[in-house]
């Protein structure tokens, strides 16, 4: 099926220009027109019934829900913010930042408060309770994770458990057999918080598949709280040769504690992360990607195909990416 997205980019023009061609809501060069209007024709491209209505009514503006509570870490969720922002100024949309944390209320009070034309949702949950009330309320959205049940939604997501697993593999591959799990903070947790849960589930279950001795921690963000975690980690696998860590804001104390306890890094433990590029090659630690520009721009591109009239799949898992930096 043709997309404006196609006749976009046939016509050498972002989507949003077709998007205006199609409503006449801003005004665009008799030259810009022709060419649109071209390429719809040569690529047979016909508008969703209700896209020119829709698009005729739009604020261009979007919600980006983000709510700052305990755990989250603000430099890895700015990155995802960030992601949003540009794109979605590609498409010639604002973005309207909402941080409070007020759950299924922030949301309805953000409908029916702000005009916006579609909703980004971030740390999700696989219970959450603004998954019903972005039901009820209608309007387009996009989370940026998943529920556990995602019928009517529309999610793009890393593939947190399979990126858990994926981990384990590697060492296991590596020649070890004892690997200890570092997680977020306990509140992560007790929040049911998707990326937390999967990315520990899927550890879990590859480390029973493989045979292999775990124990896993969730770790607060401060000194003592992982020097005694790591200390915890030690004694109850005494053969501890391996590590993974899914808790970016910790990542140097763990291995600075490690070593404080004569273990080196890789050479005593091997540390696999779970982060961004940049602090995996600062720490020079193999690591998964965490792709929040990716999973940013997806979730917008996504957002605005809906606002277009076209119905995206469900659930969009990216594949998780596994860098080796320790030779």
């Amino acid at each position: 099926m043709v997309t404006i997205v196609d006749v976009a980019r046939h016509a050498g023009v972002a989507p949003s220009t077709v998007s205006y061609v199609l409503t006449g809501k801003r005004p665009v060069s008799a030259e810009t027109r022709m060419r649109v209007g071209e390429s719809i024709r040569l690529l047979g491209y016909q508008p969703h019934a209700g896209a020119k209505a829709l698009a005729g009514s739009r604020t261009n503006v979007l919600a980006l829900v983000l709510p700052l509570r305990e755990g989250v870490h603000l430099p890895v969720v700015m990155r995802f913010a960030s992601s949003v922002v540009t794109t979605a100024r590609e498409h010639d949309m604002d973005v309207l930042l909402v941080t409070a944390d007020e759950g299924a209320a922030g949301l309805r009070r953000v409908a029916g408060t702000a005009r916006v034309d579609g909703f980004l949702v971030m740390d999700v949950g696989l219970e959450d309770e603004r998954v019903p009330v972005l039901r009820e309320l209608g309007r387009p959205a996009v989370l940026l994770g998943h529920p556990t049940v995602a019928n009517g939604l529309t999610c793009v997501d890393l593939d947190f458990e399979a990126a858990g697993a994926r981990c384990v593999d590697h060492l296991v591959e590596l020649g070890h057999r004892t690997i200890g799990f570092l997680g977020a903070p306990g509140a992560v947790y007790a929040r049911n918080t998707g990326f937390a849960q999967r990315t520990l589930a899927g550890f879990s279950a590859a480390a029973m598949r493989r045979g292999v001795a775990s124990t896993a921690l969730p770790a607060e963000r401060h000194r003592d709280a992982v020097r005694a975690v790591v200390g915890t980690l030690l004694r109850e696998l005494s053969r501890m040769t391996a590590l993974v860590v899914h808790n970016e804001a910790v990542l140097g104390l763990v291995v600075e504690c490690l070593r404080a306890e004569g273990r080196r890094v890789p050479e005593d433990v091997a540390v696999v992360a779970i982060c961004p590029d940049e602090l995996a090659e600062q720490l020079r630690l193999t690591s998964v990607r965490l792709p929040a520009d990716v999973l940013g721009r997806r979730a917008v591109e996504l957002l605005m195909a809906k606002l277009n009239g076209q119905q995206p799949p469900a659930l969009t898992l990216l594949p998780p990416k596994l860098f080796s930096r320790t030779g």
